[in-house]
């Protein structure tokens, strides 16, 4: 039988390193667990990862930052758009007090009978707090942060569609999703896979907005990853999706931590199946309490640390 476990992480294509820090970081509480670069391509591009206390995989956000290298993205329709995580739900006024102070602008809104705080990434990307009562997952306690009101993890991920029936057909016949949970206004709600949080999907209907881009540039997202578990598991996923006609779908890659394949949804947003590494995931080169310390490389750029590293904005935590 084959499944997902809900989500796994999410990466985004964001502006400046140290803004992207000082925003999860000093604004956020997450906590800092990988300085490392992107695989794909010989640009010298950080990759830098934030998770809550334990680095749960389905609390881990990843980002580019790609305005040192010029490159710059449109935000749009056929995009995955918003950034879903999970807070206390009796935090939100705390978090509204919070983010007011540090000079971002909060928006209250109330969707599905659930009060939600809208504020944006300072690249642009829309994040959404959304208050969750019976969350396990334990938040970081960072930059004064407490613990009755740290972020928890992912909630899910928000996309904006032109024509959402391609989308809910594809989440119904081959991406594991439970059925539709809710309906309100232009936007539905699904949820994905077996897990009891972090695995929500939510559609807009977005006709107004042009389409947006899917490459790397800076303020939009680049995938959201759901976990697959084990191997064979993500293996029988792929297959049951290229059976079903969803070709656009990458072989398996290595990424050190996890071991992933890409899929280019019929809603536009890339979708990720990922499964974390059985030698120790994020803990394979860094104990649990150095997570974050040291600029990690992948052994194929490892001969360019030092001309790599030069090249990089230098960020402090």
């Amino acid at each position: 039988m084959t499944y997902l476990e809900g989500s796994h992480h999410v990466t985004l294509s964001v502006g400046h390193a140290q803004e992207d820090v000082d925003f999860h970081v000093k604004v956020l509480g997450m906590r800092f667990i990988k300085r490392t670069v992107l695989f794909d391509g010989a640009l010298p591009i950080y990759h830098l990862y934030y998770s809550n206390a334990a680095g749960d995989p389905s609390s881990v956000v990843t980002t580019f930052p790609w305005a040192q290298a010029g490159f710059f993205g449109k935000r749009g329709t056929n995009q995955a758009r918003e950034v879903l995580l999970s807070v206390p739900h009796e935090s939100l006024n705390y978090w509204h007090q919070r983010l007011t102070e540090h000079g971002i602008e909060v928006t209250d809104l109330e969707r599905f009978g659930r009060r939600r705080l809208l504020f944006h990434h300072p690249s642009g990307i829309e994040y959404v707090f959304v208050g969750n009562a019976d969350d396990p997952r334990v938040g970081h306690t960072g930059y004064g942060v407490p613990q009755e009101h740290a972020i928890h993890g992912i909630h899910g991920v928000g996309l904006h569609v032109a024509t959402p029936d391609r989308m809910v057909e594809f989440a119904d016949e081959v991406f594991f999703s439970q059925g539709q949970l809710a309906e309100e206004g232009d936007v539905a709600a699904l949820q994905i896979g077996n897990a009891k949080h972090g695995n929500h999907l939510e559609l807009t209907v977005n006709r107004t907005d042009e389409q947006g881009t899917w490459r790397y540039g800076a303020g939009t997202f680049h995938h959201f990853a759901w976990n697959a578990d084990t191997l064979d598991n993500q293996d029988a996923v792929k297959f049951a999706i290229e059976g079903n006609g969803y070709t656009d779908i990458s072989e398996l890659k290595d990424r050190k931590y996890f071991k992933s394949v890409y899929v280019r949804t019929p809603g536009g947003a890339l979708f990720e199946l990922a499964v974390t590494h059985a030698d120790g995931g994020f803990t394979c080169d860094e104990s649990p309490h150095e997570l974050g310390t040291r600029f990690q490389l992948p052994e194929q750029f490892e001969h360019r640390r030092e001309e790599i590293f030069s090249r990089l904005e230098h960020i402090e935590i």
